[in-house]
């Protein structure tokens, strides 16, 4: 095992707008999907909204401080499109623009590099009145606004990402109805994720003819393993793999969808032209990895359109989300995405745990299970480097309690509580294991010995079933 990471690794926290911005509308921004979403009543938990969330907004010179304290030398963010461009195209927002290159030019007094999200779930709604991501001039208007910020950022902002997340956006946002914009429709999905990979492909585009720095993209990825050694859950492990994990990397690294996607969707899979599969074809010059649990799948006739479910193993440790903690699949993914995609630049872009904790005391938060789940996700990552992975940062998810999405405020991610009531900010004690981590550049994680927790046991599943990534011969 390797002593401590190397001195150019970067290590830095991620949030996004919607969550801890606050104010959607102020000083002329448009209203995002988001907005509306939240706004609906019963579709997050509590009718919460983000209409205060953390008043980063307003607050973002206290939050930077926050990281400094940290030695952070990364933050990842995303930029409000609606707060940019209110009507998603056309005059810009001088107000909104300017609040970011505020935020950049105080991340850049304390020595922090921003990473900078270009789209992060919140799609103004004069695009989606217009149709939205399922509208063939999507990814033009992407990259108009794309455009927008490389040519009053890029000078200050060395990495930016085109989107988190698309299998999120096109899945729960437009098949299961759990997220914004909360479609069900079956025909959606694969025609909003190629519109997504399509705004990607312009947006690098636009980059390579205006930016100076890199470009990449960030998706969620899992390791599936079947639930049992039955042919029927291996198939639906495989089946799993193409639908979260291949969908989007394989479109844009390779200039194609995994076979299995058409089975899967079946009459609605489009037959997408050769040549709009070649322009999807946009590598960029990283990719960024949201890690957070595993897949066990077992096979389920009857629960279109995968025919699989997704369950949890007996005595699992799971977080406040229901996640199962699971360290060792974040080496997997890791590897795997060396193995299959040429060993690209990768930055765990989301890394982190939601745990119900108790209200400070003394001036601070306990939470000794989220300082077990970084560092055994950290030592993952180590031995991912270890193996020759070219990983070269490191996101915690996330700097703040934040809203949760769908959760509203009932979950908390965040290595700093924020009181709903005052929105003071109140450290836990993972802020300082992680500030700890920083400053040795890991050496703590190697040296600490912490029992391994439940989720970590290699028997969870029958020990003669394999991950799909392991067990495909691809």
């Amino acid at each position: 095992m390797i002593a401590r990471f190397p001195d150019d690794f970067l290590w830095g926290v991620a949030t996004s707008a919607y969550q801890i911005e606050g104010f959607p509308l102020a000083d002329g921004a448009g209203p995002s999907i988001w907005h509306r979403f939240a706004h609906t009543p019963g579709r997050v938990a509590g009718n919460d909204t983000g209409d205060l969330a953390c008043d980063h907004y307003h607050r973002y010179r206290e939050d930077v401080a926050l990281m400094a304290e940290l030695g952070l030398n990364l933050y990842r963010f995303s930029l409000a499109w609606g707060r940019v461009l209110p009507e998603g195209w056309g005059a810009v927002n001088r107000l909104g623009l300017d609040f970011y290159a505020r935020l950049v030019d105080a991340l850049l007094e304390q020595g922090i590099r921003p990473m900078a999200t270009l789209y992060h779930w919140d799609l103004p709604v004069a695009l989606h009145e217009r149709g939205g991501w399922l509208n063939p001039d999507s990814p033009h208007w992407f990259a108009d606004y794309a455009e927008t910020l490389f040519r009053a950022l890029d000078d200050r902002v060395p990495f930016w990402i085109t989107l988190n997340e698309p299998w999120v956006i096109a899945v729960p946002g437009y098949l299961d109805g759990q997220l914004a914009p909360g479609h069900r429709d079956l025909f959606e999905p694969p025609r909003v994720a190629h519109h997504l990979l399509l705004a990607h492909a312009e947006a690098v585009a636009a980059y390579r003819a205006l930016g100076h720095h890199e470009i990449g993209v960030a998706v969620n990825l899992e390791p599936q393993y079947p639930a049992s050694s039955a042919p029927s859950d291996l198939e639906a492990a495989r089946r799993r793999d193409s639908f979260v994990n291949r969908w989007f990397l394989d479109a844009i690294l390779f200039g194609r969808y995994p076979e299995e996607l058409a089975d899967i969707f079946g009459p609605a899979w489009p037959e997408f032209p050769d040549e709009s599969l070649a322009r999807i074809r946009c590598p960029g010059d990283f990719i960024g990895v949201n890690y957070y649990s595993r897949g066990l799948v077992r096979a389920a006739p009857g629960s279109p359109p995968l025919n699989a479910i997704r369950v949890t193993p007996p005595d699992a440790e799971l977080t406040a989300m229901g996640w199962e903690v699971y360290p060792q699949g974040l080496t997997e993914t890791l590897v795997w995405l060396k193995d299959r995609y040429a060993n690209p630049p990768l930055y765990i872009t989301e890394n982190g745990a939601a745990y119900d904790d108790p209200p400070p005391r003394a001036g601070l938060v306990e939470d000794p299970r989220r300082i077990a789940y970084l560092r055994e996700h950290i030592l993952a990552a180590a031995t991912a480097l270890e193996q020759g992975v070219d990983l070269r940062g490191y996101c915690v998810w996330s700097l703040l309690d934040n809203f949760e999405w769908a959760e509203g405020y009932s979950k908390r991610f965040g290595l700093y509580r924020v009181d709903r009531t005052d929105l003071r900010r109140w450290p836990k004690a993972s802020a300082g294991f992680y500030r700890d981590v920083i400053r040795s550049r890991g050496a703590i994680v190697f040296r600490a010995s912490a029992p391994p927790t439940a989720g970590c046991a290699a028997d969870a599943v029958p020990r003669d079933a394999t991950t799909a990534h392991v067990s495909r011969a691809d």
